[in-house]
């Protein structure tokens, strides 16, 4: 098993798309760490002005018309139905000068959804380096002929997807080491990193390990939907009609089955926890009819399991078809 697993591993390494893919996830890192320098960078003096002027428009305008408009919110406040934030929050008061600037970047509050987003990418190219890795073969023929030196399907099978996943484990690595640090050099010369303790150091290390680790995943599963499927296209296509129809039409209709859908568990994996919304509505007095968004939250134990036992399903299915199905 492990010289087959060698083999494999030479093999998605030298393959083009393979390398098209990595060039492809470290040109988005780069926009990545580009969109955050613009986003960290602080106001011009010309733009600190424009907002000074504001503010002190702002300032005259409360001056003069304060008063109703803090009534008229307090009014609104109390017809405004439960779950409603604090008065204070609702009603905020006369402007601040903080409300006409730009808020400082902080390491801390950002990097967390840097790493979330970039899941996504790695995943998806894993899958898609995983499809075509196992997808081709079939496509090509060449997999009867490796059956020809190799006999037995499952060492061959468990072999493939194993050097797919492991080929993927330092590109994850690199990918999430080069964003964490490019991320932090850039918001500590531009905002701020005081917050970043030890604490959440650990909890970015323990994210990226997550998403290291759903990047070997996601490859794995692509070489088995590529092996099921036998096209990288027809693999490519499913995944995209899952996303459009399942998560997108049917998720947005059925929103009690969203604890369900693959993406909310994969955010909740990452994550660590998440958190998803749901409308409930309500007859009130005279037949009115109200309806809230309510928060809802998603554990990280309901993603790993949810994750995994479909993983697992997915391997030993595709298992299952490799030893019996004829491979021409």
């Amino acid at each position: 098993m492990i010289r087959l697993t060698r083999v494999e591993l030479r093999r998605l390494t030298s393959r083009r798309l393979t390398i098209i893919g990595v060039a492809a996830v470290l040109i988005i890192t780069a926009f990545l760490l580009f969109a955050t320098w613009r986003e960290a960078r602080p106001l011009s003096a010309a733009e600190q002005q424009q907002n000074q002027a504001y503010f002190e428009q702002a300032q005259k305008d409360w001056q003069q018309n304060g008063a109703q408009y803090q009534k008229d919110c307090e009014a609104s406040y109390a017809q405004t139905p439960d779950p409603r934030p604090s008065l204070q929050e609702f009603c905020p008061g006369p402007p601040t000068i903080d409300q006409f600037g730009k808020p400082q970047t902080v390491f801390a509050e950002i990097m967390p959804g840097l790493l979330q987003g970039s899941s996504y990418l790695l995943v998806f190219i894993a899958f898609l380096i995983g499809a075509s890795f196992l997808g081709a073969e079939f496509s090509s023929g060449s997999i009867g002929n490796w059956l020809t030196f190799e006999p037995r399907r499952l060492r061959v099978y468990g072999s493939k997807l194993l050097g797919a996943a492991i080929g993927l484990v330092p590109v994850a690595v690199v990918i999430t080491g080069i964003l964490i640090l490019g991320t932090f050099l850039i918001v500590d010369q531009l905002g701020s990193t005081a917050s970043t303790t030890s604490k959440v150091w650990g909890n970015l290390f323990e994210t990226a390990g997550r998403v290291v680790l759903l990047t070997a995943v996601g490859a794995a599963l692509g070489s088995v939907v590529g092996l099921l499927l036998r096209h990288t296209a027809a693999a490519i296509g499913l995944v995209m009609g899952y996303i459009v129809i399942v998560e997108g039409v049917f998720g947005g209709f059925l929103q009690k089955t969203q604890p369900w859908l693959i993406r909310l568990n994969f955010d909740a994996f990452v994550g660590h926890g998440t958190t998803y919304y749901v409308e409930q509505c309500t007859t009130g007095e005279g037949g009115s009819y109200n309806c809230n968004s309510v928060a809802k939250h998603l554990s990280f134990e309901h993603g790993a399991w949810y994750l995994s036992i479909a993983s697992v399903a997915l391997i030993l299915l595709g298992a299952l078809v490799f030893r019996r199905r004829d491979v021409n």
